[in-house]
């Protein structure tokens, strides 16, 4: 095989109580996972973003010759070049890409939540109302793959939110002797102008992150940014936090499959394949109390990953610390440790595989049954492919039509309705030392107020 994928024994160390639901009692310690140090990372992106803050568009020219290989002269795309990139797309991905815009369409329109007012008392009423985000950016990475299926996932939901000005990243490549060098890949471009999006920048990595928190010349600043990225771009999320708003500091992509003697191994293996193709950090961690089916599993592996196209990829990632086969006493003692582990993706592979999908509280995406790979959720399930990883899942969410929308309270109330409830007013501002607090509301009482 060319690499052992580790074993981790967690038989005997059955979690108390009504773990299954909750992953409590889970050593998450012993559970295999990617370090990501973003930490780290932050010095080196510091200087990086204040560049592009102080210098703009030639900032990002140098950076784009430093890091990407590229000399270009500006970085916004022409308009030109999208449309032709849409023109010269093979016919046969710009249908699939069509039938992915469907798809997530049809599931990111129904996500858009309604404007909602509540009577509290005669006269006085609370409406939320759902407000879309003014401008965003869109990071789209192009590092070891080309990713036309992000533009997909991070444009589709925003257009559906709302959004009035939309504009994509994606680090420009080098293509000497080609008309798309020093652009982003033609596919992603194509992409966009598919969709609609006519402000599109080769920018990649911290630069870009920086791009949108600041403005350039060619850039105008945006509320918020999206989109997967290395640890770089995490990490310059993470510095300019506040500055810009953000849907969440994306690690390495990750996969867990929960799967009991009752799945196919060969459909195991090329699931965890499919997640190592992406990047030496990837996870693909096998959770089950089947031994045979775990031998199984690495059986299938082998021959699957020596015919793979990515094979070194491949193999660095199953190797790596992040990835393993956890053994466990049963389903129950499975579903505690994947609702500890909380993964990006979960695939359900049981026995009554809905059943067991329904108690799963911790993950990104959860995918049930033998027929619903991740791969299906990647490009054409309908459902958003960018979600939280490293554990995060146990308290964020997939990007969707809300990361886009901001919820505005208005309060409307009467004379009336403000009298009956003004003494309960002042009481709580005295009771906090804030007595002007209950002054703004009994001076509206005064001989001669209004």
């Amino acid at each position: 095989m060319g690499f052992v994928i580790s074993r981790i024994d967690l038989r005997g160390s059955v979690p108390s109580g009504d773990a299954g639901a909750t992953g409590d009692g889970v050593d998450r310690s012993l559970l295999p996972r990617a370090e990501l140090d973003v930490e780290a990372a932050l010095e080196k992106v510091r200087p990086i973003c204040d560049d592009v803050r102080h210098r703009g568009t030639a900032a990002l020219i140098d950076h784009a010759a430093r890091f990407d290989g590229c000399a270009i002269e500006r970085v916004r795309v022409p308009a030109e070049a999208l449309r032709r990139a849409l023109d010269v797309l093979d016919p046969a991905v710009r249908a699939a890409l069509e039938e992915s815009v469907r798809r997530a369409r049809a599931v990111h329109r129904e996500q858009r939540r309604t404007d909602s007012t509540v009577r509290v008392v005669p006269g006085g009423t609370v409406t939320e109302r759902w407000v879309p985000v003014e401008r965003v950016g869109l990071y789209v990475p192009g590092g070891k793959a080309v990713y036309p299926s992000s533009v997909v996932m991070n444009v589709v939901p925003a257009q559906e939110a709302g959004v009035a000005s939309l504009a994509v990243s994606s680090p420009p490549q080098s293509a000497p002797g080609t008309e798309w060098d020093g652009l982003p890949h033609p596919t992603i471009l194509a992409a966009c102008a598919l969709l609609g999006v006519d402000e599109v920048h080769a920018a990649g990595g911290a630069q870009a992150v920086a791009m949108f928190a600041y403005g350039t010349e060619e850039c105008r600043p945006a509320q918020l940014v999206t989109g997967p990225g290395n640890v770089y771009v995490a990490a310059a999320k993470r510095l300019l936090k506040g500055r810009i708003g953000i849907d969440a500091e994306a690690g390495p992509t990750e996969i867990a499959v929960l799967a009991d003697d009752t799945a196919d191994p060969a459909h195991v293996a090329a699931d965890l394949i499919s997640q190592a193709e992406h990047d030496t950090l990837a996870a693909a961690v096998l959770v089950t109390p089947s031994e045979s089916l775990a031998a199984a599993v690495e059986r299938e592996l082998a021959p699957r990953v020596a015919a793979a196209r990515h094979r070194e990829r491949i193999t660095e990632a199953l190797a790596g610390r992040q990835s393993g086969i956890v053994l466990v006493d049963d389903v129950e003692h499975g579903l505690a440790v994947v609702n500890a582990y909380a993964a990006e993706h979960l695939e359900i592979q049981t026995a009554d595989a809905a059943a067991v999908a329904a108690r799963v509280t911790n993950a990104g995406a959860v995918f049930v049954g033998p027929y619903a790979p991740v791969s299906l959720g990647d490009y054409c399930a309908g459902s958003n492919h960018v979600l939280p990883t490293g554990g995060c899942a146990c308290h964020s969410s997939g990007l969707s039509v809300q990361s886009f929308l901001r919820g505005v309270h208005v309060v409307d109330y009467s004379r009336e309705a403000l009298a009956e409830v003004a003494h309960h007013v002042v009481t709580l501002a005295e009771a906090e030392d804030l007595p002007a607090h209950g002054s703004a509301v009994t001076a509206r009482f005064e001989d001669g107020a209004s």
